[in-house]
């Protein structure tokens, strides 16, 4: 048995429970969990943007620790340190062999596989194929991705999806090149991710955006430049007008909305120069709607995109992003606001719905 950390249902209370983790096969790994992200994307698992089914076992950002094998595992061995990674591709369907590892059809709209069984008997699904709020994990050997023992395991975590959604939706999908202007709305931990991806890509002018005074010296230290304090009740072009006082009267090069709200992404694409690319990188409920005229499409020829998991190809990506943390150009702990047990996860998720702190870690005794 292991504890980990149990969602019943939407709105409903989360619970540390023992659980009973699903049997090894011939191609799985156990993993001791060392740390664990609370996503944006755990929030949307409870609150109705997502519709999993329950009981589930929350978590997907994570680090650990191999400690068993299936006799069919290659390239991972016991005591190997490893990066969670919830989003392995088939690659064999269209998607993959076009190259498009992050739209691999066998995970579209996947939100949980089966986990094992609560202390009842009762089956749950584990969280993005993983449900890593947990002490232990059983995966697919594919869906780990090995680093070196020097990297710090805990804050390790953030490189299985905050690093690779930020920075990949900077590189892969904005494609920010050295002296380009970036706006980044939002500075949770993916918003961070992404200020820090645009400084490594050379931007001239980072310009974070959030509602909170409080993220302003985070955002500094992840590399932007300028720090605006958005008002939730100014219209969507107010904002605009600020960049394109900043950006010579153009607007910026590329925006990236990492909230995940119809207005905050109007704002964006209000605030992008004409050629510019406006990426939605945040996961929004589908009960929202954003409107453009015809003439404004025409007129400003801006394109505007989603960023999946910052199609990346976490195989490739995470070994490129240990590297740069070798070279000392990312600051992994310096995205951490808050250290807590499962316990203290649901105040992580109120925090982050009202907008507070970077990235909540969870950590295990013992880790």
């Amino acid at each position: 048995m292991t504890q980990a950390l149990v969602a019943t249902g939407p709105g409903e209370p989360l619970d540390v429970r023992e659980v009973e983790l699903r049997p090894l096969t011939r191609v799985d790994v156990r993993v001791r969990v060392a740390g664990v992200g609370v996503c944006h994307s755990d929030l949307s698992m409870v609150n109705g943007t997502l519709a999993p089914s329950y009981p589930l076992v929350m978590g997907h950002e994570a680090a650990g620790t191999v400690t068993e094998v299936g006799d069919q595992v290659t390239g991972v061995a016991v005591g190997d340190h490893v990066v969670l990674n919830w989003a392995v591709p088939c690659r064999v369907c269209w998607f993959c062999t076009h190259g498009e590892p992050w739209l691999c059809a066998a995970i579209e709209g996947m939100t949980g596989t089966p986990g094992g069984t609560l202390a009842d008997g009762t089956p749950f699904e584990a969280c993005l194929a993983l449900g890593a709020m947990a002490e232990e994990v059983v995966c697919p050997a594919t869906a780990v991705v090995p680093i070196p023992a020097d990297v710090p395991l805990e804050e390790a975590a953030l490189l299985g999806c905050a690093i690779l959604t930020g920075v990949g939706a900077v590189r892969n999908v904005a494609r920010v090149r050295p002296g380009d202007s970036v706006l980044v709305l939002g500075q949770g931990g993916i918003g961070l991710a992404a200020v820090a991806g645009a400084r490594l890509a050379g931007a001239g002018r980072i310009v974070a955006v959030d509602t909170s005074p409080a993220k302003e010296a985070l955002a500094r230290a992840a590399g932007a430049t300028d720090f605006l304090l958005a008002d939730r009740e100014q219209p969507a072009s107010a904002l605009g007008k600020q960049l394109r006082a900043m950006t010579d009267g153009r607007g910026v090069d590329a925006a990236l909305e990492c909230v995940g709200s119809a207005g905050t992404i109007r704002q964006a694409w209000t605030s992008v120069r004409r050629g510019g690319t406006c990426v939605v990188v945040g996961l929004g409920p589908k009960e929202q709607e954003v409107t453009f005229n015809p003439l404004e499409l025409f007129h400003f020829s801006r394109t505007l995109v989603s960023s999946i998991y910052g199609n990346s190809d976490p195989e490739r990506d995470i070994p490129a992003l240990v590297d740069l943390l070798g070279e000392g150009q990312l600051d992994l702990a310096g995205m951490v606001t808050d250290r807590v047990d499962l316990s203290g996860v649901p105040a992580a998720c109120e925090r982050m719905a009202r907008g507070e702190g970077g990235r909540t870690l969870v950590v295990f005794d013992g880790s």
